[in-house]
């Protein structure tokens, strides 16, 4: 910050650490072996389209990025917009053959193209899909505005609530080993998780 800024009350705010989003990388094994969560195999990276050639060109690229990258161990991408005009990149790993490393790398490749392509504000956030061993759903979003995690645990037998409860135990759980949202209002609902 210099003299200028001071005297104006303007400072030039960071944007969060990306290597944030690796925290799922280490975090998961400690989910897995501590606490029987396991990875289910599939992540997505949502984000606001722009009805622009170059950004669908910028889209279609890391679509294809991604495709020839995971061909080698099997993960799929494939795209669909939601009713609240977002676009989901979904990447999926072979049945039976999770691999948090490989999803967390192409995430990042994705969201890495869009920022360089100038469209970072488009980013919403990273999911990556768990089940405990209630054989619940359990997601990890990773916020790319404040470069935060936090778990969201839908309740499977009530529409659009959620099982806070849960959420700050899984928070318990790992709190030590992923940047977890401080503020639990910034904890978000996603509903219609196509993961």
């Amino acid at each position: 910050m210099g003299l200028r800024d001071i005297l104006t009350g303007r400072h030039q705010v960071k944007g969060p650490a990306p290597d944030r989003l690796f925290a799922i990388t280490t975090a998961y094994v400690t989910l897995q072996a501590g606490h029987q969560i396991d990875p289910a195999g599939s992540a997505a990276i949502v984000f606001q389209a722009l009805a622009t050639s170059e950004f669908e060109a910028t889209i279609k690229d890391m679509e294809e990025v991604v495709r020839a990258t995971g061909g080698e161990n099997g993960t799929t991408v494939a795209t669909q917009d939601d009713d609240y005009g977002y676009r989901w990149m979904v990447l999926r790993n072979p049945e039976g053959a999770p691999s948090i490393e490989d999803l967390a790398v192409g995430i990042n490749a994705v969201s890495s193209s869009i920022e360089t392509a100038g469209h970072g504000e488009r980013l919403l956030c990273a999911v990556f899909a768990f089940a405990d061993s209630a054989e619940r759903r359990v997601y990890f979003i990773y916020n790319y505005k404040r470069g935060y995690w936090y778990p969201f645990v839908p309740d499977p037998s009530r529409d659009k609530e959620r099982l806070t409860e849960r959420e700050l135990q899984i928070k318990a759980q790992v709190g030590e080993e992923m940047p977890i949202e401080p503020e639990i209002e910034r904890w978000f609902p996603l509903w219609g998780i196509p993961i």
